[in-house]
């Protein structure tokens, strides 16, 4: 899995551009993204999935389950149910409440 998301300033990435980063197929990143509920990106009126920074984690996250501590399916989804603050959830609460500030900011700048 690469780390590229660290130099990248983006607000969100298509699926193919998630699936390059992470070294994981299209297919399984909609797999998973209908087997986790935590993991809702946002789709355009076309049906672009458009991943924010807060879903990336979340996936990094499922991988780290899956495939790096071998979890099943069903046994992720219960660790992902656990009250957890790890830093990787501390991270996706920071990123998102600054993707809501840049919505907020810009929203603000086009009302003026």
């Amino acid at each position: 899995m690469n780390n590229d998301l660290e130099n990248i300033e983006k607000s969100y990435f298509t699926i193919g551009e998630v699936s390059e980063m992470m070294d994981l197929s299209t297919s399984l990143i909609r797999f998973w993204e209908k087997e986790f509920s935590q993991l809702k990106p946002r789709k355009t009126e076309g049906g672009t999935r458009k991943y924010s920074q807060a879903d990336v984690a979340m996936l990094k996250r499922i991988y780290q389950l899956v495939k790096i501590e071998g979890f099943t399916i069903a046994g992720a989804k219960e660790k992902l149910k656990e009250k957890q603050d790890t830093p990787a959830d501390i991270e996706a609460i920071k990123i998102k409440l600054s993707e809501i500030r840049n919505f907020l900011v810009e929203l603000k700048d086009n009302l003026s």
